[in-house]
């Protein structure tokens, strides 16, 4: 349960677009999110980016969330096998990078 003090936490993951779009969904779809599943303990949200309020082209193709009780919480998670197993496979195929970003949910 959250303390009342404690400030929330969420890890937003946004990914650049791939140098081969379908190679990219395959792999995300097929062997990495099962990695990601097989993390506990946290509310995860996967979205895939379909266009911009201007129409100009999206600068990523797909935002994954993970939201924490607080900073603690996030450590805690993040240093389990499970979670170690899923960054590290980001490389394997994110051609198009990756930006990570830590907020504090106000």
């Amino acid at each position: 349960m959250q303390h009342p003090d404690s400030q929330r936490i969420k890890l937003t993951v946004l990914y650049g677009h791939p140098t081969d779009p379908d190679a990219f969904e395959h792999y995300y779809a097929d062997t990495h999110m099962p990695l990601v599943r097989k993390i506990q303990g946290v509310r995860t949200e996967a979205a895939k980016v379909i266009a911009t309020p201007d129409g100009s082209a999206p600068t990523h193709c797909r935002i994954f969330e993970f939201w924490f009780d607080d900073m603690p919480h996030m450590q805690q998670v993040m240093s389990s096998p499970e979670a170690k197993g899923a960054v590290a496979d980001v490389p394997n195929f994110a051609s198009g990078g990756v930006s990570i970003l830590v907020s504090q949910i106000e």
